[in-house]
């Protein structure tokens, strides 16, 4: 375990620089911290989109407005400013842009390292599970604050039982959900088809998807398309269900799943149409 640790922004051990600003990282083992400055005029999509090339900026960001304003727009269109000590957590699929003539200052804790840069380090090949509980929103509204947050820690331990059974390795948590990776997409699947009985004790239902790609290993999280495609595929299936690529489905020759065809399907911000499959145990 590393003993306790001090850093400074003020000398950052990372300095990514871009259009109209900067971002300073410091690194305490895992876990990245950020201060990113951006002067008027910036905007993600004029600015960072020609660098990372995504549709939007496929980033979590989770921080604190320290100056400035900034706006930001989802893809679904949801639109929202932040200003000074509002603390933002701002969802995959976004664009943002500064307001006003005051440079924007943040701190930002996830969704901070190499956010405004190419593609770059280790990559490797993976199978994703993407899980998502299905009505979050009013679950939350329904429990109250307190008994809410018992449980999600509920639900995050059921779902790392889960993975333990099927070797399956957690990546971040989303909130609602959670990224894991397999090294087997058949072991990807039959975790995913574990979730739902296991939390129906709980009152939740769960949608998940499995896609299988190379991915860019980052501290604390990943990075690359097929990050996304998992993340679509998920918001398409329904309550309770399992749906996988075809890609996936290509790699599994074991005989305890079965697979239904529910066509092709363009994906948000990705080229091109995916075919994908619903995922159930063998009769």
């Amino acid at each position: 375990m590393a003993g306790i640790q001090r850093k400074s922004l003020l000398t950052a051990d990372e300095r990514d620089t871009y259009p109209f600003g900067h971002s300073d990282e410091v690194h305490l083992g895992e876990v990245v911290v950020a201060r990113t400055v951006h002067e008027p005029g910036w905007q993600w999509s004029k600015h960072i989109r020609p660098i990372v090339g995504t549709a939007s900026c496929m980033f979590h960001h989770t921080g604190l407005v320290i100056s400035g304003r900034i706006g930001c727009r989802t893809d679904d269109g949801a639109e929202i400013e932040f200003g000074p000590y509002d603390v933002f957590d701002i969802p995959p699929g976004h664009d943002a842009w500064v307001l006003g003539t005051e440079p924007f200052e943040s701190i930002d804790w996830i969704g901070a390292h190499r956010w405004a840069s190419p593609p770059t380090g280790q990559r490797v090949l993976a199978t994703l599970l993407f899980t998502d509980i299905v009505d979050s929103t009013a679950l939350a509204q329904t429990y109250g604050d307190r008994a809410w947050t018992d449980v999600l820690e509920r639900h995050n331990a059921t779902c790392r039982r889960i993975l333990d059974q099927h070797r399956g390795r957690e990546i971040v948590t989303t909130g609602d959900g959670m990224l894991a990776t397999f090294d087997g997409a058949e072991r990807a699947v039959l975790a995913g088809l574990g979730l739902a009985p296991a939390l129906a004790e709980l009152g939740l239902r769960v949608r998940a998807g499995v896609h299988s790609g190379e991915v860019e290993v980052v501290p604390n999280n990943l990075r690359g398309l097929a990050v996304h495609v998992a993340a679509r595929v998920m918001a398409l299936a329904k309550p309770n269900e399992v749906l996988v690529t075809d890609t996936t489905r290509g790699l599994i020759e074991g005989r305890e799943l079965s697979f239904t065809d529910r066509g092709e399907f363009a994906l948000k911000g990705i080229a091109g149409s995916r075919r994908v499959f619903a995922a159930a145990l063998a009769g």
